[in-house]
């Protein structure tokens, strides 16, 4: 049996420019082996399903309803961000201001460009960094140890965001209109996350970190062998944070505790994970965890993250433990860092790879 080329089998999928979609629609049953998680068969058969979900669990579900009339209740919600950001590192968010519509319609626009002719989907595919939109699949395909079973559509929109005409038109209206209601929401949770360290609301906005977000549209089409791969391998957020949008399959689990626990769709409410770089500005007072997402036979599964970082952007600020949060008995943990340092560090080694924090440790 002649040697298994990886290397080979790895440009001919990205060759395609098709993804993970256009293999599935050319009818295999069988996935290709890069795309086989080490372990994988043996941590999601049968008998070790339960190792896979801590059932009684859950992240917290915070509601924003009322927040902005009522100090009382804005108090209430910001000891709950807190809470939430010291012991789990995410949250889900209720009543926090994009309508569901806008939601609902940036789900189908993401359905609409997966699903579109190879050939009009194509025109984007680029793994150029310095590009603001464009798909693929597997950001990291060369550099991980496993390819993961998903197709990205990603999009840097903000401080400068793309003209209109290059984003695909079977998503445009829905991404900048999506783009601008998360941009605002994650403004406020700025605010809330400095209040819930103990600084003044704009602490985090006058430092800068609300100035860029981008967005990863991701498209999970149905497995055949879902027990081998992973939508997406564990791994943190090299960002400040995150705000997910997702369908209502299912999927994605965070690592709580050394249990891998699922975080169940909820109508309406959108999911808020910490980032690399928030734990380090508060000094590991916040947590950046790890999560991941399963592969299912069921779908396509949807999702749409907006990363609140500036690693597109040519800043040179250094950021480390904040400075107001230290003290003789808290001293910082961490070195500075630019964020496009930090991410550049974090996107050499692939996902699933040793924490990038680390590397930053004193």
């Amino acid at each position: 049996m002649a040697e298994y080329d990886r290397a080979k089998e790895l440009k001919a999928f990205d060759n395609t420019k098709a993804g993970v979609k256009g293999l599935l629609d050319t009818g295999v049953v069988h996935i290709p082996e890069f795309f086989v998680t080490p372990g994988a068969e043996n941590e999601f058969n049968a008998k070790n399903i339960n190792l896979c979900s801590d059932v009684n669990a859950q992240i917290p579900v915070i509601d924003f309803k009322n927040m902005k009339e009522n100090d009382f209740q804005r108090r209430k919600i910001v000891e709950q961000i807190r809470e939430a950001c010291e012991t789990w590192g995410f949250f889900q968010v209720l009543n926090h201001g994009i309508p569901q519509h806008v939601m609902d319609e940036m789900i189908k626009g993401v359905q609409r460009f997966n699903e579109q002719p190879n050939e009009q989907k194509m025109e984007f595919y680029s793994r150029d960094n310095l590009k603001k939109v464009k798909f693929n699949s597997n950001f990291d395909l060369y550099q991980s140890k496993a390819a993961n079973w998903r197709d990205t559509l990603a999009c840097v929109m903000a401080p400068n965001p793309p003209r209109s005409d290059e984003l695909p038109v079977t998503c445009r209206k829905e991404l900048l209109e999506y783009s601008e209601h998360v941009r605002k929401l994650g403004h406020t949770i700025f605010e809330l996350l400095a209040e819930a360290l103990g600084l003044k609301p704009n602490h985090l906005l006058e430092m800068e970190c609300a100035k860029g977000h981008f967005i990863l549209s991701h498209y999970y089409p149905p497995c055949p062998e879902p027990n081998k791969t992973l939508g997406i391998t564990k791994h943190t957020d090299p960002d400040f944070f995150t705000i997910l949008l997702q369908d209502h399959i299912g999927g994605l689990q965070i690592n709580h505790q050394n249990h891998w626990i699922d975080i169940h769709p909820v109508t309406g409410a959108l999911v808020i994970n910490l980032g690399d770089l928030l734990q380090l500005l508060s000094n590991d007072k916040f947590k950046s965890a790890e999560h991941r997402v399963l592969s299912k036979q069921i779908g396509p599964r949807i999702s749409v993250a907006c990363f609140f970082t500036t690693q597109f952007q040519p800043f040179d600020r250094l950021y480390g433990p904040i400075k107001e949060l230290l003290s003789d008995e808290n001293p910082p943990k961490y070195k500075e860092t630019t964020v496009r340092d930090y991410v550049s560090y974090y996107n050499s080694k692939g996902l699933g790879a040793r924490p990038s924090l680390l590397h930053l440790r004193l």
